[in-house]
């Protein structure tokens, strides 16, 4: 039995770019079979992109892969001896599979089918693949790894299966999307894997955004003992290495120091919004800049992801604006350098409100007319997204997502929500966290009381509870399924748990109409909240 050096290649795909994620794989090959390397691991699907959903049904999609992958394997035949495992999907006699294949020099010298198809939370798998039943054990100068794709390693058959058929090392291909503290999860449900085995364990992760999820890589190793050997950065691509010894167990390797809950959801934002913006090819971004503190995370973000000169900030004042948000506003815009507007929205607001007057006589003002300036403002910017070609994007947070703290058509109008996955509590530790790393929010954004500013001296607690207790209900209702019992009896007043749940229920259709945004919680509205708009059961 030789030592083996194995690489993990955590790239990026792009979903469907055939032919440029054959480039990645092969230049992950090159750059390993230079560097001694005997075989490359590769995320799960990394021929496609994960997930590819309903291109999954046509056939011209996977006609298409199974070009690409033969147009591959021929590629990889400039590396005499190296293996390397492509995930792709295949028609199989059992039907569609998620599948995986074994390549050497021009030949597939063994293939799986992914058997634990996910169907929770983000996944639905069974709505297009058949599970595979086999396990994959193939031969590598004298050392015997299963294989098996990334639900598998989250229920003790497949590995229990490929050590019974007679692996020695498993290798786990995955495409995992990231939330809050998923990366230590993945190493306690592997743990178990090991401690029924005694397989040292290699585990290669995707990066990349793609729509609303954010892949975050963070590839790593854990030796027969479960111990962490090997671990690589987290929102980026890289090529990092495991090193088997003549006990076919692991060597100690590189291991990256672990990033704050703050700086991880960060990153992933960072990472959601490059990728949607660059994938999607549209030529920078617009945000309606309010001198409050969600668009001045979001400008950050965005700064950070696409440079300054992407990047173009308006702030549409009105009657009620207060004069610290146009000084706040223009610092933080000066602090970018990013390019900045003022468009005052008072004359339109006024002549759609003539417009109305009569309709409206006899009527009390209530929030429609506050309503009204929030559709303003999201005219202007889609009307300088179409002049422009850039994208908008919104500012508004999960909290007021929640309770329909929003307006339809106002600062709901654009093309990707930045935050609509962060409470708002978050968006202030993100704020200071930034800070940290460059001092570029004024101070008085994070200090002041937060409020929409359409009416006059409005504060947002005017009409919702703080955002501590307003967050705090919505995490153990909507994220965590918990009763109103079950939250009343830890701690929070029953009036404010009615209300939130309440408003939760009554605001499905807003949230419907939002535009995607990254993911990072392990409940998003959008793809895990599948609430029905018309019901009327009530907890």
């Amino acid at each position: 039995m030789n030592a083996q050096k194995i690489a993990l290649a955590q790239i990026n795909p792009l979903l469907g770019d055939l032919p440029g994620n054959a480039r990645l794989i092969s230049q992950a090959a090159a750059d390993a079979y230079a560097q001694g390397a005997s075989l490359v691991i590769t995320p799960e699907l990394s021929l496609t992109g994960y997930p590819p959903e309903d291109l999954l049904l046509r056939p011209a999609f996977i006609e298409a892969a199974d070009r690409e992958l033969s147009s591959l394997m021929i590629e990889l035949q400039k590396f005499p001896g190296l293996i390397v495992i492509v995930g792709h999907p295949k028609k199989t006699a059992a039907g569609l599979q998620n599948y995986a294949s074994v390549i050497q020099d021009g030949k597939v010298l063994a293939s799986y089918a992914k058997q634990e198809l996910p169907n929770h939370e983000v996944f639905d798998e069974v709505r297009y693949f058949t599970p595979g039943k086999q396990a994959c054990v193939f031969e590598n100068a004298g050392i015997r790894y299963g294989l098996i794709l990334c639900e598998d390693a989250w229920h003790a058959g497949p590995a229990k299966q490929a050590h019974a058929a007679g692996a020695q090392v498993l290798l786990v291909l995955n495409a995992s999307p990231y939330h809050l503290q998923k990366e230590s999860l993945r190493i306690d449900v592997l743990r178990k894997q090991i401690a029924l085995t005694k397989m040292p364990l290699i585990y290669v992760n995707a990066v990349g955004g793609q729509d609303e999820l954010v892949f975050d890589g963070g590839s790593f190793a854990l030796d027969s003992t479960g111990k962490v050997v090997m671990t690589m950065s987290q929102f980026e691509t890289d090529l990092g290495f495991v090193h088997i010894n003549a006990s076919c167990d692991l060597d100690p390797g590189s291991l990256v120091k672990p990033s704050s809950v703050e700086a991880q959801a960060y990153q992933a934002l960072v990472l959601g919004v490059r990728d949607y913006v660059q994938k999607n090819h549209f030529p920078g971004v617009i945000i309606g800049l309010s001198g409050g503190v969600d668009s001045a995370l979001v400008l950050a973000i965005a700064v950070d992801a696409l440079g300054a000169d992407k990047v173009r900030t308006v702030m549409m004042a009105s009657r009620y604006t207060a004069d610290i948000s146009w000084l706040d506003a223009r610092e933080m815009a000066n602090n970018l350098q990013v390019q900045y507007d003022e468009i005052p929205i008072s004359e339109p607001v006024d002549a759609l409100e003539h417009a109305l007057a009569e309709q409206f006589k006899g009527l009390k003002l209530d929030a429609t007319e506050e309503n009204i300036q929030a559709r303003v403002r999201g005219t202007l910017l889609m009307a300088l997204s179409n002049k422009t070609g850039r994208l908008v994007l919104t500012t508004g947070n999960k909290s007021e997502m929640a309770v329909g703290y929003c307006t339809l058509y106002g600062d709901m109008a654009g093309g990707f929500a930045v935050i609509k996955d962060i409470a708002k509590t978050l968006v202030y530790r993100l704020c200071a966290y930034r800070n940290m790393l460059a001092p570029i929010i004024p101070e008085r954004i994070l200090t002041r009381a937060p409020s929409a500013e359409l009416r006059p001296d409005q504060t947002d607690q005017d009409s919702l509870p703080s955002y501590e207790v307003l967050d705090g209900i919505v995490e153990r209702y909507m994220e965590q399924n918990q009763s109103i019992a079950q939250i009343i009896a830890a701690g929070f007043e029953p009036e404010s748990v009615e209300k939130v749940t309440r408003l939760i229920k009554l605001n499905e259709y807003k949230r419907r109409q939002a535009p995607p945004g990254v993911r990072v919680t392990t409940r998003a509205f959008g793809r895990d909240w599948r609430y029905p708009i018309t019901s009327q059961f009530r907890a």
